[in-house]
């Protein structure tokens, strides 16, 4: 059963743009935010308890407070990127602790579908003579490159057409995030393309993971409860 949200309350960790957007779907959804922390680590453990922490940091930072969210809060939900060497660590600490996580490269509901359209796709093509190239164009102030959604297209595409893609990335003015993944053989070109208009499909996503923490065990990624 989903978590009411009378119930659910919110601490953000991480108060950028991504910070800001979050904040404004929690108050449409009528969700309590107890508070919105650029020093996550700084929270009263008695309150944190109390709290799912949405993270939309950097990978720095989240490098730094996994251990803490892991340890203090309710639940976590983890939008930062960046960090997929020490996945393995990460994903332990929360299991040690017995607090639920979801995490997802890209938490917008139409990235999840594209991506859905790309493993049924290259499951179809395995074998039939496709190339495969990924584009990412983000604003120019996303530290990590590629994007972690465009890593997450690319293993999709690793795993079930049997080949590596070429990611290229540009970073460019306030371009919220365009993905583009084109598969082409000598007969002809298949294009899958996302492009967010804003970082609100982010945030609604974010909190849909959020209310799903209630009664959740282990850590997912936002794909799989979908």
């Amino acid at each position: 059963m989903g978590l009411s949200k009378d119930m659910i309350k919110v601490i953000i960790s991480g108060y950028g743009k991504m910070g800001h957007m979050v904040e404004k779907e929690l108050l449409k959804r009528g969700i309590t935010l107890v508070q919105a922390s650029e020093d996550i680590a700084a929270t009263d453990p008695a309150i944190a308890r109390e709290c799912v922490c949405i993270d939309f940091t950097t990978p720095d930072a989240f490098r730094q407070n996994y251990q803490f969210i892991a340890t203090h809060f309710k639940a976590a939900v983890v939008g930062t990127t960046g960090w997929n060497d020490i996945k393995a660590d990460v994903i332990a600490a929360f299991e040690a602790a017995g607090t639920p996580m979801i995490y997802a490269s890209n938490f917008s509901l139409g990235v999840n579908a594209l991506e859905a359209a790309i493993v049924k796709a290259s499951a179809l093509l395995k074998g039939a003579g496709y190339e495969a190239h990924i584009e990412e164009i983000h604003h120019v102030h996303k530290l990590d490159a590629p994007s972690g959604t465009a890593k997450t297209m690319a293993e999709l595409v690793e795993k079930e057409l049997g080949i590596t893609p070429e990611i290229s990335s540009v970073r460019e003015g306030e371009v919220p995030g365009i993905h583009t993944l084109t598969l082409t053989s000598d007969c002809d070109v298949l294009t899958f393309r996302h492009e967010a208009f804003s970082r609100e499909g982010l945030a609604k996503g974010a909190v849909v993971a959020a209310i799903k923490t209630e009664g959740l065990k282990g850590v997912h990624e936002f794909s799989d409860l979908l």
